[in-house]
């Protein structure tokens, strides 16, 4: 992993996107806060550096800036939105309000671009950029030149060779811009040198070392949920350490229909100890009178701590609890300038106080695509690699307010009529993540000439590349008339079926 790209984040929405784009491009970059010290900056010694865009003006008291001396490095820079605006500001150009109609853009935009630019070679003069910002370059720093035009900003991207610095004003990183990855790729091979080092096979062999280097003889306890997360970690741990790890599969009552003993027996033939903990009771104790999606996860998240404590005390001298923790849950989680948009249970559901050596997580850089492409990699079957993602607080997250043994009831068998009829149209490679959920929504109904007043399921399916991201599925409507047909008809206590056409932002791919 000698090759790194950093990416300091000034607080921009895009931010885990880019570093996305440039791990597509074979090239691993990890995210930091704007403040990284210059020290920690050498320390980590990247072959490039991006700032990210962000929603303060760089002229204001309190807005976010780079450490004192990152210019003089010597290392390439890339600038995006308001990390274009640092560059220009730290540099001696001026940065000021655009007027209304003048300069200030937001949404796709027609760019005039100089294709004889560094980061903009061999793409079409003209394009179309995503564009958002309220500020703009009114002067330019002395030693740069205009790199690209639109009709309403006069400066739209600056470059100066003999620095390696360069600043686009629009995103890149996001699809509505046109070779917004071709031009991240070549700020990454062009400017920065790269030769593209960053593979899963690479990251397969590091994390290897570096777990048997961690655990030594120790033993490990993996919360193994069956999903492709921990299924892969599962897989990494048993090359790295075989019969030195324990995988504990607590069934908590929240699963699937069937999902239990399907999990149990993916797992019955692999060189592994496996335990399956039976806690439904124990779980819905815990959740009974809850409705708070927060606490519901916080709740989950400590009692899978407790039950792997136990079972580690049978066991006995278990050191590591890993966890198959990945970036975006970190990411969502809240770190850093970052908000918290839902703490994951094995994030920011984790109690203050935990019985284990240590917690290690060894896929916690990875977006949820590296996961599969890992697991491809270590000879994982495609039934583990490409299995729907479900998550650690499984249907409590998929149930508007309270929970009980009822409501599971009746969602899992919506959901697995759901997903049946996906399967049956062919389409299930069309789409990420599909799954239904039980509203706290009752409303009129009329059944066999009888009024009803039941629940509402809401039917949700995305399509998405890394999670960060997603648009709603186009499910054909003759495939969506069948599933309400099938859910109203066999699922008692519903008399109304929702399909969510939100994407992610604004709403997130799970509802709590």
């Amino acid at each position: 992993m000698e090759e790194k790209i950093l990416i300091l984040n000034f607080g921009g929405q895009y931010d885990q996107l880019i570093a996305r784009r440039v791990r597509e491009c074979n090239v691993y970059s990890e995210v930091k806060p704007y403040d990284m010290s210059l020290e920690e900056i050498k320390a980590f010694n990247p072959i490039g550096i991006i700032f990210t865009g962000g929603p303060d003006s760089v002229y204001k008291e309190n807005s976010y800036h780079p450490a004192e001396g990152i210019f003089e490095l010597g290392i390439p820079i890339l600038g995006i939105c308001y990390g274009c605006q640092l560059i220009a500001y730290h540099l001696g150009g001026s940065v000021v309000p655009a007027e209304e109609d003048t300069a200030r853009e937001y949404g796709r935009t027609e760019t005039n671009i100089n294709p004889n630019c560094p980061i903009f070679d061999g793409i079409d003069s003209k394009i179309v950029t995503w564009m958002s910002h309220g500020d703009y370059m009114q002067k330019i720093p002395q030693g740069f030149v205009i790199a690209a035009t639109s009709q309403a900003c006069p400066n739209v991207a600056i470059s100066n060779e003999r620095l390696n610095i360069y600043g686009v004003q629009f995103h890149p990183e996001v699809n509505h811009t046109e070779f917004g990855t071709k031009m991240i790729r070549n700020f990454l091979y062009k400017v920065c040198g790269a030769t593209g080092s960053w593979t899963m096979a690479g990251f397969m062999q590091d994390s290897i070392e570096a777990i048997r280097e961690k655990v030594g003889e120790g033993k490990v306890l993996l919360a193994l949920s069956g999903g492709v997360d921990s299924s892969v970690l599962a897989a990494l741990l048993a090359k790295a350490i075989g019969r030195q790890l324990t995988c504990v599969f607590v069934d908590h009552g929240l699963m699937r229909l069937n999902e239990g003993d399907e999990v149990e027996e993916a797992f019955r033939n692999w060189d592994i100890n496996l335990i399956r903990i039976n806690a439904e009771k124990r779980f819905l104790e815990k959740l009974a009178g809850v409705t708070d999606p927060e606490t519901k996860r916080k709740i989950i998240g400590e009692e899978f701590i407790r039950v792997f404590e136990e079972v580690g005390k049978q066991i006995g001298s278990v050191d590591y609890l890993a966890q198959g923790t990945i970036y975006p849950d970190v990411i969502e989680s809240g770190k850093g300038n970052a908000d918290v948009i839902k703490s994951h249970h094995n994030v920011g559901g984790l109690p203050d106080y935990v019985d284990f050596k240590e917690i290690i997580e060894p896929l916690r850089l990875l977006f949820k695509d590296e996961v599969r492409g890992l697991g491809r990699e270590l000879g994982l079957s495609s039934v583990l690699v490409d299995r729907q993602p479900f998550p650690g607080p499984g249907l409590a997250i998929r149930i508007i307010g309270e929970i009980t043994k009822e409501k599971l009831d009746l969602l899992r068998k919506a959901d697995y009529i759901f997903r049946e009829e996906i399967e049956k149209a062919g389409i299930r490679n069309d789409m990420n993540q599909y799954f239904a959920v039980l509203t706290n929504l009752r409303s009129v109904g009329v059944m066999g000439d009888g009024r009803t007043y039941d629940y509402a399921i809401a039917l949700r399916s995305v399509v998405t590349s890394d999670f960060m991201t997603a648009e709603f599925a186009r499910i054909p409507y003759e495939v969506l008339d069948i599933v309400s047909r099938r859910i109203v008809n066999e699922v008692p206590n519903v008399n109304r079926i929702l399909y969510d056409i939100t994407s992610k932002p604004p709403a997130t791919v799970e509802y709590e």
